[in-house]
């Protein structure tokens, strides 16, 4: 797959490595799973992202389950190379120096997409300035508005000073990147010999950019007063176009993004919907997000697939071939991905879990929306599903961020029941949660829980990353399960689907309501009574849903539908 110019493409965070901690969720773990494919299919992109020397956090949690962050210890110069080229941006009137590290991603046919991380950590510039880069969403208003200024317009210098010169396309991955359009109309101000862009700008930088929305909640959109805009951008050309950069009165990253790009999109269908009637009258497409295939595919199943379906890491779309694969070869590569899960766990935390039970995962980012202790409502429920089918144990793992103080009540509350039910029920909370602690889970759990309160789950890629590995779906019908449910054949629903794009009453209760029936009544007599029809549906999950909701069919939807009709008319 080739396209004419490079696309570069723009992310707060990028997941690239265990050994950087340079993302904090599904939003970087995306970006990488992107680059990732794009490498595998020779698309032209570069990344370009912040070195956030101090990472997100590391996650520790006490015994009452309260969350203790620590700031990240890593050494870049340890996974990255330091490029020779320097860019300079003006901040609050200071001249700030950029410079940028490299990390190579290649594909399965030797293709690079390089990757720039962008560092302000240099002699030149003051403390201040040096820390810009450093926290991956920390600091305040001030520190974030510099920090998403060095990205996006530091970002397109940066490639420029670098030599990507054939760069025609930006595709911002969320709204942080966003300032970029501004460098981009400075670049057509100057080449029309004019210190200042005009409305005209406006239209060409619209045809040379590309945003992914993610976040269906307005308060998630970055918005800055524009008194801290003027002090920092000393841009008077942002407010002499207030109708492109501004809504309500504030620079609102979002609004910028929208304005400034020819396509804009969803991460899935029914996000899309909800993004309409948010952004109304924006023309809001919808493009599924969808996973790395060779990267979360547990050992097991790769060696399985490799000796069932040919060709599956190059076309993923030959993984629906994997119904032709033999029960017993499944149950067999999932016992192995299970046992290494459990081992984990168990010498991490001396929990005793057993291989032969039946282990619900359920690790995302801990916030309130997500719901993670509504499994756990009503223990007594719980207790009796065990008794009267057989037993469960549960895996949570997810970090709150740091000032979510809702998020990190949700952990504590889930430590009590678990202190509660000691002796009785197997449950743990693993501690920070990664790239590495993420591939066992989504690869060893029996069962891939989700409880998001509909419709604020943009997408969710968890899921996507068990179905690859034979883990059916036990979930709420919002994001991307709504387009990769089929009851009893690929995994099974949570409650009915939420007719309303707009948060309703509280549905917990009916919810918890169905979660347990359906474990009682469907799940778990099926797991330990009908080991057959349980590896049926096995198998249907990794040949529908792994099939489909991968990055090589979600970036090949990027070429056809928002870079490769651009670019052949530049």
């Amino acid at each position: 797959m080739n396209l004419p110019h490079l696309v570069a493409y723009f992310s707060m965070e990028i997941a690239l490595d265990p050994a950087m901690p340079i993302y904090s969720g599904g939003l970087g773990v995306l970006a990488g799973d992107t680059l990732r494919s794009a490498a595998d299919l020779g698309v032209p992109l570069v990344g370009v992202t912040l070195l956030h020397r101090k990472g997100y956090f590391y996650q520790r949690l006490d015994a009452s389950g309260r969350q203790i962050e620590e700031a990240v210890a890593w050494v870049p110069e340890d996974s990255l190379a330091e490029v020779p080229a320097r860019a300079t941006l003006t901040i609050e009137g200071r001249a700030v120096q950029i410079r940028a590290w490299r990390y190579d991603l290649r594909g399965v046919s030797g293709f690079t997409v390089p990757v720039y991380l962008l560092d302000t950590d240099l002699p030149g510039n003051t403390d201040w300035d040096r820390r810009i880069t450093d926290l991956l969403y920390g600091g305040d208003a001030h520190y974030r508005l510099c920090q998403e200024a060095i990205l996006g317009m530091g970002g397109v210098r940066m490639l420029r000073a670098l030599g990507h010169t054939d760069v025609s396309l930006f595709h911002m991955n969320e709204g942080h990147s966003s300032l970029l359009t501004l460098a981009l109309l400075d670049e057509r101000a100057q080449q029309a010999g004019r210190t200042t862009a005009t409305h005209a700008d406006v239209d060409a930088v619209r045809r040379q950019c590309v945003f992914t929305t993610h976040t269906p909640v307005r308060a998630g959109h970055d918005q800055f007063p524009l008194d801290l805009v003027n002090r920092v951008l000393q841009r008077p050309d942002v407010t002499a176009m207030k109708d492109v950069f501004c809504c309500d009165g504030v620079l609102n990253m979002t609004y910028l993004a929208l304005n400034l790009s020819h396509y804009v999109n969803g991460v899935a269908k029914r996000h899309a919907e909800v993004s309409r009637q948010m952004f109304a009258p924006y023309v809001i497409d919808a493009i599924t997000n969808g996973v790395h295939a060779t990267t979360w595919v547990s050992p097991a199943f790769r060696a399985l697939f490799d000796r069932y379906i040919s060709g599956w890491q190059d076309n993923n779309l030959r993984l629906r071939y994997a119904l032709n694969i033999p029960k017993a070869d499944v149950r067999l590569a999932h016992a192995e991905a299970k046992r290494q899960l459990i081992e984990y766990v168990n010498r991490e935390t001396n929990a005793g879990m057993d291989v032969h039970q039946l282990t619900l995962g359920f690790a995302r980012r801990a916030t309130a929306y997500k719901r993670a202790d509504l499994l756990l409502a009503d223990p007594d429920r719980l207790l009796h599903i065990t008794s009267a089918v057989g037993p469960l144990q549960i895996v949570y793992a997810g970090k709150a961020h740091p000032r979510d103080t809702e998020g990190k009540a949700v952990i504590e509350r889930i430590f009590r029941t678990k202190a509660a039910l000691k002796g009785r029920l197997h449950i743990v909370y693993l501690e920070n949660y990664d790239l590495h602690l993420a591939r066992l889970l989504t690869a060893g759990a029996d069962l891939w829980i989700n409880t998001p309160q509909p419709p604020l789950e943009a997408s969710g890629t968890s899921g996507m990353k068990a179905a690859l590995n034979g883990v059916p779906s036990l979930s709420v019908l919002d994001g991307w399960w709504l387009e990769g449910h089929t009851e009893g054949i690929t995994g099974w629903s949570i409650g009915e689907r939420e007719a309303d794009s707009a948060p309703s009453v509280d549905r917990s209760a009916a919810d918890v309501t169905s979660l347990y029936d359906k474990l009682e009544r469907c799940v778990a007599p099926m797991f330990y009574r009908e080991p057959d029809r349980f590896a049926d549906v096995m198998l249907h999950a990794i040949a529908l849903n792994g099939s489909f909701f991968n990055s090589h069919r979600m970036l090949q939807e990027y070429v056809s539908k928002a870079y490769a009709v651009q670019l052949e008319r530049t």
